[in-house]
C-alpha cells in the first residue's frame, strides 16, 4: 500500500485542534493499514518524526431516513504523537488577509 493509500483525511474536530499544541494529530486512515504503515506514510508524506502511533476502529453509527434505516461506513481512526523537535504538520494553509 502506497502513503497516500494509507492516510485518507485529518480529522478536524473541537477534540482533535485541542491536542494539536501536544504535536498530537488525528488522521482517518485505511481500515486495513497497520500502526507501521500509518507511521511510515505519516513521516514519508509530511516529513516528521513519529514517536507513537494509536489506532482506533469506529463502528458505523445507525442512521434513519423515514423508515429505513442503515448503518454509515465503518472506519480507523489514527492519533500519532511527533518529537518535540520535529515540524508541525500544515493542515490548514496560512495565508495572509490583505
Amino acid at each position: 500500500m502506497e502513503a497516500r493509500d494509507v492516510i485518507l483525511r485529518p480529522v478536524i474536530t473541537e477534540a482533535s485542534m485541542a491536542n494539536l499544541d501536544d504535536k498530537r494529530y488525528t488522521f482517518d486512515v485505511n481500515v486495513q493499514a497497520t500502526k507501521t504503515q500509518v507511521k511510515k506514510a505519516i513521516e514519508e508524506i509530511f516529513d516528521v518524526k513519529v514517536v507513537k502511533v494509536n489506532i482506533m476502529n469506529v463502528k458505523g453509527k445507525l442512521k434513519r431516513q423515514g423508515r429505513y434505516a442503515g448503518y454509515t461506513k465503518k472506519r480507523r481512526k489514527a492519533v500519532v504523537t511527533l518529537t518535540p523537535d520535529s515540524n508541525e504538520i500544515k493542515l490548514f494553509n496560512d495565508k495572509d488577509q490583505d
